[in-house]
């Protein structure tokens, strides 16, 4: 298959990095500045769509589009934050997490929703999910967001302590590119 030309709809340079490793075979940049919707939907995959479908309008003809829509779900809070992760986690987002669990529950997981829109507005998907609870404490100077209190099902390590070479294999977001590329062939 040729190298797709991709636009990822999103101006967040972290995020196109990411993704860039996930998806080495395609030419990835950044949606052009310029003000994004709301992301308001009910679930990972509308927002996803949302981010999608205003890139369609505005990229090349030629170009496919990319979007992403993750958060961390907890137990103890019933599975929020989840689509609200980005709002919730303004500031302390660490703290939170940790006062959220505390005497309660620490099993939660991070989601992903990733979907491809081809210049025909064909849609493709993937969601990734992994499981795992959240640290007595932070821990481990890698990764960002919740990483250094979230430890996944299987280690005693947080995320930021295995690095950014165990992301590029198992994250949420890995575990996501994975199924879209999957679902591509």
């Amino acid at each position: 298959m040729e190298a797709l030309r991709v636009v990822l709809a999103t101006q967040n340079p972290g995020k196109v990095g990411e993704l860039a490793e996930l998806f080495p075979d395609w030419s990835l940049e950044a949606l052009p500045p310029g003000e994004m919707p709301p992301e308001d939907g009910e679930t990972y995959l509308d927002n996803a769509r949302i981010k999608a479908r205003y890139g369609r309008l505005v990229v090349p003809a030629d170009r496919w589009v990319l979007a992403d829509d993750s958060g961390i779900e907890l137990d103890a809070l019933e599975g929020g934050p989840g689509v609200l992760t980005a709002r919730w986690a303004e500031g302390r987002h660490v703290e939170k997490a940790l006062a959220a669990v505390e005497g309660r529950s620490r099993e939660g997981r991070y989601v992903c929703e990733l979907v491809l829109l081809s210049p025909e507005r064909r849609e493709v998907r993937g969601t990734g999910v992994l499981e795992g609870r959240v640290a007595d404490g932070p821990s481990g100077d890698g990764g960002f967001g919740f990483d250094p209190v979230f430890v996944p099902r299987g280690h005693e390590r947080t995320v930021a302590d295995l690095g950014d070479d165990w992301k590029r294999e198992h994250s949420h977001r890995a575990l996501a590119a994975r199924a879209l590329l999957d679902a591509l062939r």
